[in-house]
């Protein structure tokens, strides 16, 4: 364990490096919207709202985790181009993307980008007592539950204009399907809204973390273990496709924010659920230790592909199941995940790690190294987690 606390430090000192060195925009300001799996950056790419949160939060959090001063650095530059660029200052919120030049080109309230954006100013916070980042927190904290919070059914809209209208076309991505409640965006909503608790105790939002957790064992967690993902106005279920980065991811978050609300019988509910959801994972691990992507039990397709965030995830949800059960098979499935990350997933030339390998080992090289959707989130996150984790034992 000792040298898997020394190798995940290290693979964590790397990726920071990596966005050090080379994705700080220091024509435009902020940092590039766009690498490719080669290497090359475009100076006209959109920059995305989530990226750009990510990043903040990645930079604060390895701040706060190793007190190092260059991440306080760039967790500033983070913060300022957020607050400055993605804030809409007339109707309040962040932006889903802006231009190279820092100018509105999607002026959508996606609710995932709003927490994501909350999650970052809220760390940024904790790292910094920076007041002004704590408010920010605060305001879309007020503005989610002020415009997406169903008061008839529970869980919260998708998607809204600028000016806060309900959209018809609430998905996240083309890949997406259109419905009006989803697992991905209350999964994040949770997120954002324990790491706000952590450093503002306020009743309303530990009821409102409650609630979460009570759609999540209601709604979204089924009995197998495997999260339904798409859901109609009135929670009934429009999809059968099991996501196992998101199964694994899920398992330690829910616990985590029950634990951070602090009520025993979610916290017993949530240890309870994350064996469960780790166990239905494990249905799709690969020998070589690998997670494939998604599997539908309808049509029995099956997305073999192996993305960097669900490796990520999965090294934390397992080795989570590991310190609740102590059986040895999830830190087995914790270990081999990460020989596979080593071997497969590491850029060993120019750092971070690559978007991914399909099912023959081929490199996934039209996918982006840095984009809307690559960030350094997951796999800082997972490691310093997994350092936490093993130094508390």
């Amino acid at each position: 364990m000792l040298e898997f606390k020394k190798q995940l430090s290290q693979e964590l000192k790397n990726i920071l490096t990596f966005w050090e060195n080379y994705t700080v925009d220091t024509k435009n300001g902020g940092f590039i919207g766009k690498m490719s799996h080669q290497g090359q950056i475009d100076p006209n790419a959109i920059k995305g709202g989530v990226l750009n949160a990510r990043i903040l939060w990645t930079f604060s959090e390895a701040y706060h985790f190793t007190h190092e001063p260059r991440y306080l650095t760039l967790a500033q530059r983070a913060f300022d181009y957020l607050k400055n660029y993605f804030w809409d200052t007339q109707h309040g919120g962040v932006f889903w993307a802006v231009d190279a030049l820092g100018n509105p080109s999607n002026t959508r309230k996606q609710i995932y980008g709003q927490a994501f954006a909350m999650y970052a100013f809220a760390t940024y916070y904790k790292a910094t007592q920076n007041k002004l980042a704590l408010n920010l927190a605060i305001e879309l904290f007020e503005l989610i539950e002020k415009n997406s919070f169903d008061t008839v059914n529970g869980g919260y809209w998708e998607a809204f204009s600028q000016d806060w209208q309900l959209l018809t076309d609430l998905r996240l991505s083309e890949k997406d399907r259109n419905d009006p409640k989803t697992m991905n965006t209350h999964l994040h909503i949770i997120e954002a809204y324990a790491s706000l608790y952590l450093v503002w105790k306020d009743t309303r939002l530990a009821s409102k973390l409650e609630h979460l957790l009570e759609i999540f064992n209601k709604h979204f967690i089924n009995p197998k273990g495997h999260l339904n993902l798409f859901f109609d106005a009135e929670w009934h279920i429009q999809s059968s496709a099991i996501s196992f980065g998101h199964d694994i991811e899920a398992a330690w978050l829910l616990q985590e924010s029950a634990e951070i609300v602090g009520n025993q019988k979610w916290i017993d509910i949530f240890k309870e659920k994350a064996i469960l959801m780790a166990k239905a994972t494990l249905s799709g691990i690969q020998a070589d230790g690998s997670l494939i992507h998604e599997y539908n039990p309808v049509s029995h397709h099956a997305d073999t592909h192996r993305e960097w965030w669900v490796s990520a995830e999965a090294m934390v949800g397992f080795y989570n199941a590991f310190q609740l059960t102590k059986n040895p098979a999830y830190l087995e499935a914790t270990q081999n995940t990460w020989e596979f990350v080593q071997q497969n997933l590491i850029d060993k030339n120019q750092g971070e790690w690559i978007w991914g390998r399909y099912e023959d080992g081929s490199l996934m090289e039209t996918e982006d190294k840095v984009g809307f959707w690559k960030c350094p989130y997951h796999n800082a996150r997972a490691c310093m987690e997994l350092i936490k984790r093993i130094t508390a034992e």
